[in-house]
């Protein structure tokens, strides 16, 4: 009986001594969000204008530093998260589908296991996208052209794993057609060469395209890869109207390091999920505002584990790197 009262008060005391550390947090001390980014790009911009909202919820003196790693798509800052302290000081940003799609075509510096999600902020559509003046007026003229001709479409996207390269990939398979797909180094070379007439289609995020008529040469969006139309593009036609039921979308949030004390991770969760619901936000956040679409940590994680076995098989498929 006195062993399992003393091991009754050791357990006691372990929890009076690591309680008031979580419930210190945050304290003075900066939360670092690390951004796989260059500063000015989506994933940047989205990142800065959400975080004073964030402190905001969390209260006291919190604070929160962008810190930018760009480089490899987003895989070294999202490997600095996965060895970072978890104390909930260091937390990062992933874009997906490539952070979750990487390790299963290619040898990667990470495993998803190694990360936890703690929330999801933004759901935007994936949309096919010509030039106005185009012979390409929409998906099914585009389907039958390349049934007439494989290939014979070029069709741009950002990388293998981003939201356009497996939005092309689970069409080409949905449609029994093959795109001439060109990879480039971000949308915004995307949309040059778009302008420019050197591809006939770009795979883009909805928010990249917000005003069609206004681009360096006026566009038209032909499909978004949607089950349900997106309010903002409800005279695009969604892939399932189509008669082609493909769904894809680029979806960011945060993520933080492995082992991190839930009490701290349910607080950080509950602090994005008000500041995303907060007016001022709404307003803040411009582009991003439509496709604003919060989801927890463990419901985001169940979605992907959901779709692991349709992203497998596109790996599959894939050349090994």
């Amino acid at each position: 009986m006195k062993q399992i009262l003393r091991a009754a008060a050791s357990t006691v005391a372990a929890v009076a001594l690591v309680s008031p550390v979580y419930a210190a947090w945050p304290s003075d001390s900066p939360i670092n969000v690390l951004v796989g980014f260059a500063p000015g790009g989506t994933t940047d911009v989205m990142v800065r204008v959400l975080a004073p909202y964030i402190t905001k919820h969390l209260g006291g003196n919190t604070s929160m530093v962008v810190v930018n790693r760009p480089g490899a798509s987003g895989e070294i800052a999202v490997s600095q998260v996965m060895r970072a302290k978890p104390d909930g000081y260091t937390i990062g940003v992933v874009n997906l589908p490539g952070y979750f799609f990487v390790p299963m075509y290619r040898k990667a510096s990470y495993a998803t296991s190694d990360l936890t999600l703690v929330a999801r902020v933004v759901s935007d559509p994936t949309v096919m996208v010509a030039r106005k003046d185009s012979k390409v007026t929409g998906l099914k003229v585009a389907i039958e052209a390349l049934k007439s001709a494989p290939s014979s479409l070029t069709a741009g996207h950002n990388g293998v794993g981003t939201n356009g390269h497996l939005a092309i990939a689970r069409l080409e398979g949905a449609a029994g057609v093959e795109f001439n797909g060109i990879p480039f180094n971000g949308s915004a070379q995307q949309k040059t060469a778009l302008a420019g007439n050197q591809i006939d289609i770009a795979f883009l995020a909805a928010s990249e395209v917000p005003d069609p008529e206004n681009e360096a040469a006026p566009v038209r969006l032909l499909a978004q890869f949607t089950k349900t139309k997106v309010q903002r593009l409800s005279s695009v036609p969604t892939t399932y109207d189509l008669g082609w039921p493909v769904e894809m979308t680029a979806e960011r949030g945060f993520a933080a390091p492995k082992g991190m004390p839930p009490e701290i991770l349910a607080r950080l969760e509950k602090a994005i999920e008000a500041a995303m619901k907060d007016p001022e936000y709404i307003k803040a956040a411009r582009n991003d505002a439509p496709f604003l679409s919060f989801l927890g940590g463990a419901e985001w994680t169940q979605q992907l584990d959901a779709e692991r076995k349709a992203y497998e098989e596109i790996a599959r498929t894939l050349p090994k790197e």
